[in-house]
């Protein structure tokens, strides 16, 4: 019976390897998928992992329907065995439900992997749906690091190097602020602790070298 699969980690778990290494293991064995990436790191129609890997995929974007995309390349004399779907955190309630249904009608295998909660520690609209609607879900084993040590279990948004906790959940290319220069925009992955204290890598580093107030007297 195909399934829904769904695994999450925060950024740097290894998702997108995994992905890769899914993709590897199925064509191996002589099943033929495809690859669906939304706003990779690496470009338009890329699934790329932080290890340097790459494979061509076919992008989606808020009108893409994976149900009349299947369905017509079947009808075409195409061949699908399975879905693997990066990035799906990006995708809408819609999509993900079109996903469920090429599992249940048509009986093709879909992994979809995705971040779990934005920059504000909220769901994002297609993991939610994920998270309410698979047949499994699985959280990478591979756990990301806070600059603490502890394990990582938030993604943080920097803007000018200064954490922030408000803004557009989707962020290409620069950010405007205030009508002047372009923001520097910047990822890390933080520890619960150090989220709620909006203390990265980088203000950690600036407190423990700030100088020590002079004693009174």
């Amino acid at each position: 019976m195909a399934e829904l699969h769904f695994f999450t980690g925060t950024m740097d778990s290894g998702k997108s390897t995994l992905a890769l290494q899914t993709n590897h293991n199925h064509a191996a064995r002589g099943r033929v998928g495809r690859i669906f990436v939304t706003q990779d790191r690496a470009g338009t129609a890329v699934l790329s992992s932080r290890l340097g890997l790459t494979h061509e995929a076919l992008e989606v974007d808020g009108t893409f329907d994976f149900w009349q995309y299947v369905v017509r390349t079947l009808t075409q004399g195409g061949r699908i065995d399975y879905l693997i779907c990066d990035e799906a955190q990006f995708y809408t309630r819609d999509q993900v439900d079109q996903l469920a249904k090429v599992v249940d009608e048509l009986q093709i295998d879909v992994f979809a992997f995705g971040i779990l909660t934005d920059f504000r520690t909220a769901l994002f609209e297609g993991s939610q749906r994920l998270v309410e609607i698979a047949d499994r879900m699985n959280v990478l084993q591979v756990e990301a690091l806070c600059w603490c040590g502890k394990r990582a279990t938030h993604n943080a948004r920097t803007e000018d190097g200064v954490m922030v906790v408000e803004g557009e959940v989707i962020v290409v290319g620069d950010v405007e602020a205030d009508g002047g220069p372009p923001a520097e925009v910047a990822y890390e992955v933080l520890c619960r602790q150090h989220h709620r204290r909006r203390l990265t890598a980088a203000r950690a580093k600036a407190v423990s070298l700030a100088p020590e107030p002079l004693p009174f007297g």
